[in-house]
């Protein structure tokens, strides 16, 4: 009788099944319990914000996205802060790495209302709203806000909106990386790219019917006071720590017009209005101001525009050097008054 051939062992082939199968046991708990803790924390952190004062709606909280994904619909968000400012949207989702949530992307769709206080609702339409956030762990987060080809339409008895629509509007923060400057600073970049005034307004009568284009950069001085929930904003209270804007540097471009800007320290003033010399090294300035002259906003001081235009045609198309002052709440070129200050709350 012929020896029978040894029967082939099958624990080979099984135990990568079995260390599969464990392996994705131990991640989906991981996700599950990831997932929860996601939800727990917005709940708890939107409670907080309703102890702080403020208003704030929405629907059920989920999350799905497993297994590589934690991806969280917050349908029919509405949030009101004590200051009157606020969003409200049909809903936001928010979406990370399941094996590294430091990074979140945060996606509004085309319906999203902003509130101003004071001045009534803008519905912000276009391509869309898209928030990023990372480094979380960090004492300032990196943060991003993009708006794709915004339009911006100011609801029925609110104070109209500067702008009407723009290719491109962002918004860079990150903490400082210049040592001179502290612990306690913020880097900020802001860009306007193609913004087209509204008719009748300061931004189309400054860009001669044109295309206004803006990049702004500056740190943050004392930009851990950017908080509160008090009924003047988190810029008050920032306000009221000495909170500065330095090293602002930037450009600025208003249908023929061109200027490079700079200023060493811009502070706020109590009313919420910028306080400052900007530094303005332009090119062709005569077009903007006049147009600035013509414009039918209420808000711009076309007697003071009007003589600024005369000051400024003296130095016919050359280059000029010229100081814009925030001051007492508004806005001046040389003796002449422009328009109020910006005002940041």
């Amino acid at each position: 009788m012929s020896d029978l051939p040894p029967r082939p062992r099958r624990r080979g082939l099984v135990l990568p099944f079995v260390l599969v199968g464990l392996l994705l046991a131990v991640w989906t708990g991981w996700w599950f319990f990831l997932a929860r803790e996601i939800e727990t924390r917005l709940e708890t952190r939107l409670a907080e914000l309703e102890g702080e004062g403020w208003t704030v709606a929405h629907g059920r909280i989920s999350t799905t996205g497993w297994p590589f994904r934690a991806r969280v619909e917050i349908p029919h968000l509405n949030l009101l802060s004590p200051s009157g400012h606020g969003v409200a949207t049909s809903g936001v989702v928010a979406e990370a790495n399941a094996y590294n949530p430091d990074r979140w992307v945060v996606i509004a769709p085309d319906d999203l209302t902003v509130t101003r206080a004071g001045k009534g609702k803008v519905t912000i339409q276009g391509d869309g709203v898209r928030f990023s956030v990372s480094r979380l762990a960090a004492r300032f987060p990196d943060f991003r806000v993009e708006m794709i080809r915004p339009r911006f339409v100011a609801h029925s008895g609110a104070e109209p909106f500067p702008i009407a629509s723009a290719d491109r509007v962002e918004l860079y923060t990150r903490p400082d990386r210049a040592d001179d400057r502290g612990a306690d600073a913020m880097e900020v970049l802001f860009v306007l790219t193609e913004a087209r005034g509204r008719p009748g307004g300061p931004v189309e009568g400054a860009s001669q019917q044109g295309r206004l284009s803006l990049r702004l950069e500056g740190a943050i001085q004392q930009a851990s006071r950017l908080t509160g929930g008090d009924s003047a904003g988190v810029f008050a209270n920032w306000t009221r720590a000495g909170g500065r804007f330095t090293d602002v540097r930037g450009e600025v471009s208003a249908g023929e017009s061109r200027a490079l800007i700079r200023s060493e320290a811009l502070a706020v003033n109590a009313d919420g209005r910028l306080q400052g010399d900007i530094a303005v090294e332009a090119q062709q300035p005569l077009a903007a101001i006049s147009g600035l002259a013509r414009s039918g906003s209420s808000s711009v001081n076309r007697v003071g525009a009007a003589g600024a235009a005369a000051a400024t045609a003296v130095g016919g198309d050359r280059p000029l050097d010229l100081i814009v002052r925030f001051d007492d709440g508004r806005t001046w070129l040389g003796p002449f008054a422009l328009a109020p200050a910006p005002k940041l709350f």
